[in-house]
């Protein structure tokens, strides 16, 4: 069963009521992030509850050494974890010196948490009776600033509602953080230096093997009623830790206020010798704005950022609330500047996946910027592979691969393969697949040609040589096979002939050739550059487009469909809706023998093909494979629902599509997988954003025009959004029966409409 107990609402993800068996889904649901730096929905003050404290600082990571009992070549050496970082966010409270805590409190009532999404703050407010019979009200919000980026804010009010009472407030840095998930336990972090400066604290650390530097700071202002007091700070550190003591008699009803400004510098940005310094000015501006400045500021990014990427659905507010929280959470996660980020599945909600990048990224990421961001932010994310090209090459020459040929890893922080899991970092090779659809998707949206010449060509090759020396010809079948891989299904590994691998593989070849002839007619001097710096001759090329044209597909001649992979037709074929409920989720209640004997499908595999390939296929073809996939699919992967949802939709099964889109967007909200407490599936949630402009509204790009082909579910009334296609903003609004488009700027359009073509002037709408 999942769980119901976050409140519908257009713009805001809301709980009532307090439950400590909700408080560690609910830390990772109410998460907020800057793109910088991020944390899960912790309570400021001590909780002593069952709680999964969590803070993470963009780019600073630990690599972990692989626990293996047996070592083969090519073996990751490390597990990289986004490291949970020093706490700054604490603020430890005492009412007649009895400590808050609502594990132990008396009563507790009125429990409210709001996360909202279309100004970017995060609230609590509760009332509570503690052991020593005061009652008190408190209300607290914070958020995490987009334009200062290294610095929070938090605004925490306490208010006694039966007595006068002495309060203290103690707010603390602490270095002393461990990781949930550690392969040997190792100790992350070195603490360098603790310092205070009256008002001012700051904690100096590094992190063991990696040495990043960072400065974790905070600073502190009171007030009575919303009136500034000056207080003297008691100041007190150890070696880890720094804290202030704020101590103030409150009367019945009067309410006791402390912001506090806190944050992190690192030497990514800044000398690291010079932390404390940068920390200082950080602090000394955010201070002089204050929080309620700071506030409007926030307000006005996220509307900023919700003008372009928002996607408004009338007539259903549980639909609305997940598409909202999918995009914000991507926007929190991701904003694209900074090049030598990218976008981690648990983003900053959690340690699971350790690494930051995964083939979620191309796959799923870069429709999301492309449309709703200037181009650049996706450029940028495909630069980020090109400049990770010569660590693809040595993962490849790992493996036993020659003459440049290049595997990207499954998870990587800095281009090495960095995978926990080995058995499928080795043979889910699709990745490489994913990486160079993305440099294709990306010229067929925006038109920008540029990368290719300059960047992604060298990207093509080496993953075109890969895939060539993966490869071996089988006498028996008179064409080229692929042994020993996991597709996109991982409840399949180490299986042969992999379609969607085989077919990626195939295609990759044949577009690193179509653009090798482009760039020697249209890029001469670039041509002539890459020649020279990759070797390669008309002999390989020629070697190349053997394996392309000779490739084997697993077919099926009596169900008349590409088989997953050789094996599947083996398996014992029953399907999802005849497996015991009680069984579900499998890879929660059977052992992995059982999962790789089974015909159930994680995620789509073979119709993740037609979905990136769909116009090499009939929508005859897509519906017949589509019947015969979907019902072993358990949907159990986080990446499954929205593709799904866009296929169901192209073959006009509305209610099938409506249902996977809930599922999609409503993901972690209502917790289908039962894993929400170890962070959100930010990554998939991009995948969300296309249910709905791909496949509701049937966007495309189809012979280099956009293209719509519009559809509704019965359950909405309408809904619209915007796309930024080649750098004119394009809002379209679907109603039941018709559709309206719109451009803004001064620029007329040609689109398509289910297949006619349609102009659209400046400032005007255009019914279809």
């Amino acid at each position: 069963m999942n769980q119901d107990y976050i409140q519908p609402n257009a713009w805001s993800i809301l709980e009532e009521g307090f439950n400590a068996e909700r408080v560690k889904s609910s830390e990772s649901l109410f998460s907020i992030g800057n793109g910088a730096m991020g944390q899960r929905a912790n309570f400021e003050e001590k909780y002593t509850g069952p709680t999964f404290q969590g803070s993470y600082i963009a780019g600073v990571y630990y690599p972990d050494k692989t626990r293996v009992g047996w070592w083969k070549n090519g073996y990751p050496e490390y597990f990289a974890k986004v490291l949970n970082a020093p706490n700054w966010i604490g603020i430890n409270v005492k009412i007649n010196d009895e400590e808050l805590d609502l594990h132990i409190c008396k009563s507790v009532s009125k429990f409210k948490r709001e996360l909202n999404m279309q100004e970017g703050w995060l609230a609590r407010s509760f009332e509570a009776e503690l052991q020593n019979g005061i009652k008190i009200k408190v209300d607290t919000k914070r958020f995490l600033s987009l334009e200062l980026d290294e610095v929070g804010v938090i605004n925490y009010n306490v208010t006694p509602l039966n007595s006068d009472a002495k309060i203290t407030y103690t707010p603390y840095l602490d270095a002393s953080i461990t990781n949930e998930d550690t392969n040997w336990d190792d100790q992350f972090w070195d603490v360098l230096n603790v310092t205070q400066n009256n008002q001012q604290s700051f904690i100096e650390a590094k992190t063991m093997k990696t040495e990043f530097h960072t400065c974790t700071f905070m600073q502190s202002r009171l007030f009575i009623n919303q009136e500034e007091i000056l207080i003297d700070c008691d100041n007190e550190k150890t070696e880890k830790t720094a804290l202030c003591n704020y101590q103030q008699q409150v009367k019945k009803n009067e309410t006791y206020t402390i912001h506090k400004f806190g944050g992190y510098v690192v030497d990514r940005n800044h000398d690291k010798n010079a932390l404390v310094a940068a920390a200082k000015e950080a602090l000394d501006k955010a201070v002089s704005f204050g929080f309620d400045a700071m506030l409007e500021t926030q307000k006005n990014s996220w509307a900023q950022i919700w003008h372009t990427s928002d996607i408004t659905i009338e007539g259903d507010v549980k639909a609305q609330q997940g598409i909202r929280f999918n995009i914000f959470q991507l926007n929190q996660t991701y904003l694209g500047t900074d090049a030598s980020l990218n976008i981690g599945p648990k983003g900053f909600t959690g340690e699971k996946y350790g690494g930051s990048t995964y083939w979620d990224t191309e796959a799923y990421c870069i429709p999301f910027y492309m449309a709703t961001k200037d181009q650049s932010v996706a450029r940028t994310l495909l630069e980020y592979r090109y400049n990770h090209l010569d660590k693809a090459i040595e993962n490849a020459e790992k493996l036993g691969f020659t003459n440049g040929a290049a595997l990207y890893p499954m998870v990587t922080m800095n281009g090495e393969e960095c995978h926990n899991e080995w058995e499928i970092t080795f043979e889910e090779i699709h990745r490489n697949g994913a990486i160079a659809f993305a440099i294709y998707n990306y010229f067929r949206y925006t038109n920008d040609y540029s990368y290719i010449p300059e960047k992604g060509l060298e990207v093509l090759i080496g993953i075109a040589r890969f895939w060539h020396q993966r490869v071996n010809f089988s006498m028996d079948k008179r064409k080229f096979v692929m042994l020993g891989v996991t597709g996109p299904n991982e409840y399949e590994n180490n299986v042969n002939n992999n379609w969607y691998t085989n077919y990626i593989a195939k295609w990759c070849i044949e577009y690193a050739l179509e653009n090798i002839e482009t760039v020697k007619i249209d890029h001469i001097s670039d041509y002539i550059r890459i020649k020279e710096k990759t070797n390669f001759t008309d002999e390989e090329l020629s070697s190349w487009k053997n394996v392309s044209d000779n490739m084997y597909f697993p077919h099926s001649e009596k169900h008349n469909v590409f088989l997953q992979q050789d094996g599947f037709l083996d398996k014992e074929l029953i399907t999802v809706e005849d497996l015991d409920k009680s069984q579900r989720p499998i890879n929660q209640k059977w052992s992995w023998d059982r999962i790789l004997r089974s015909p159930y499908i994680k995620q789509a595999d073979t119709l993740q093909g037609f979905y990136m390939f769909e116009d090499h296929f009939s929508t005859e073809e897509l519906e017949r494979h589509f019947d015969f996939y979907e019902p072993f699919t358990v949907h159990e992967s986080s990446l499954s629902p929205c593709v799904h949802s866009i296929q169901a939709a192209k073959l006009d099964r509305m209610d099938q599509a409506y249902t996977f889109y809930l599922r999609t967007s409503r993901l972690d909200l209502d917790d289908y997988n039962h894993e929400v407490e170890e962070g959100l599936h930010i990554t998939s949630m991009a995948g969300t954003w296309m249910s709905i402009v791909e496949g509701f509204a049937g966007m495309r790009v189809v012979e280099n025009t956009l293209s719509f082909a519009p559809k509704i579910p019965k359950q909405w009334k309408s809904f619209s959004f915007k796309v930024n296609f080649r750098n004119q903003v394009i809002k379209v609004n679907v109603q039941q029966g018709e559709t309206y488009f719109e451009v803004e700027g001064n620029q007329e359009i040609k689109i398509l409409v289910n297949g006619d073509l349609k102009t659209i002037s400046p400032n005007s709408l255009k019914t279809a």
